[in-house]
């Protein structure tokens, strides 16, 4: 009788693993901002809808937004001049970009749907506009590569696996990969607004050269010992550099 079970339980389980594979195949379109085929479950509404929903809880979190009006205005118009110059301006993302008041967590994130933020902390380190419009450029570019999407859809692929894991006592390991898949971006998605960032910022007249500066910025404001919060979301800039220079070369000659 244990035996039948068991049988009963695997097959269960191989039905759900089939359905969640299946499913997420059915979800796989080509992004038409990268050319990148992703596994996508989410419609632009929703994204925009969940950005929306998800800021002022990110705005509470990091100590309210910036009083200055004029530091704001400077985000707000180089934001609008990096989409109105690329193909952002062509999405039916609706941006926003804030200044978060915290003077101490060195960090920029984007929402999906086009909510992007930055903190004082990190605005306050940049030396230039130019070096601004890498930093949201780079988070533009998270939005129209559909990165949260994608863990969104990836992290529900991992809960259905764990529902028809769990009857054979593997439930815990899958239900831990797919929270993780939503911890922070994958080294992919990095690389890949990395190089959206240099295509935004050459396109909107801007010294794409100015992206490398901002990543040794963030090395600097790390020091020799501790770990800024920007790694939290970001990896190491060091890593990032040699990418960044490749994706300016190769715009220099298409754009």
């Amino acid at each position: 009788m244990r035996g039948k079970n068991l049988k009963i339980r695997i097959f269960i389980a191989l039905a759900v693993v089939a359905f969640a594979y299946l499913r997420k195949c059915s979800q796989e379109e080509v992004n038409p901002y990268t050319g990148r085929t992703q596994a996508i479950s989410l419609s632009p509404e929703q994204e925009i809808a969940i950005g929306l929903q998800s800021a002022p809880g990110m705005v509470q979190q990091h100590g309210g937004l910036h009083p200055n009006t004029q530091y704001q205005a400077l985000v707000d118009n180089v934001g609008q001049k990096l989409i109105s110059n690329s193909v952002a301006k062509a999405t039916p993302y609706e941006y926003e970009f804030h200044l978060l008041a915290d003077p101490n967590t060195i960090n920029a994130f984007a929402l999906p749907g086009g909510q992007i933020f930055i903190t004082f902390a990190l605005f306050s380190k940049l030396e230039n506009e130019d070096q601004l419009a890498g930093v949201l450029g780079h988070e533009i570019g998270h939005v129209l590569g559909k990165h949260s999407n994608e863990r969104i859809t990836n992290a529900n692929f991992w809960k259905i696996i764990a529902m028809g894991a769990s009857s054979v006592d593997l439930g815990g390991v899958a239900q831990q990969y797919g929270n993780g898949e939503l911890l922070k971006n994958g080294r992919g998605d990095e690389l890949e607004s990395d190089d959206l960032g240099v295509r935004f910022m050459m396109q909107a007249g801007y010294q794409p050269e100015e992206m490398i500066d901002v990543m040794e910025i963030l090395k600097a404001a790390a020091g020799p010992n501790r770990i800024p919060e920007f790694q939290s979301t970001h990896p190491d800039p060091e890593n990032r550099i040699d990418h960044i220079k490749a994706s300016i070369e190769k715009y220099k000659k298409t754009l």
